[in-house]
């Protein structure tokens, strides 16, 4: 079995004000927990980018609007783990 150290989640982030934060919510709580939470804002112009800085867990990263592509790219520079998971930010994860 793999250490939790060794998963890294991107959430592409574009005006999901009403969603993400049960989004990101849903990887938190897993019992299985990622070593790294990455938040790309895509520009949003709703009130996204406040539901993803108030938690202190994930990495928040603004880019200029770009779409979903360049948003997961961003956030495939950045992350370490040996395993990457995506997640919409209009989607969540059972638990």
């Amino acid at each position: 079995m793999y250490k939790s150290s060794s998963i890294s989640v991107i959430i592409p982030v574009f005006n999901s004000e009403r969603f993400v934060a049960e989004a990101i919510d849903s990887v938190v709580n897993q019992t299985f927990k990622p070593n790294q939470i990455f938040l790309v804002d895509d520009g949003s112009t709703d009130g996204s980018a406040t539901i993803m800085k108030s938690y202190p867990e994930a990495i928040y990263h603004y880019k200029e609007n770009g779409g979903a592509c360049s948003a997961l790219n961003v956030g495939l520079k950045q992350v370490t783990g040996k395993f990457i998971a995506f997640l919409d930010s209009d989607d969540y994860w059972e638990l």
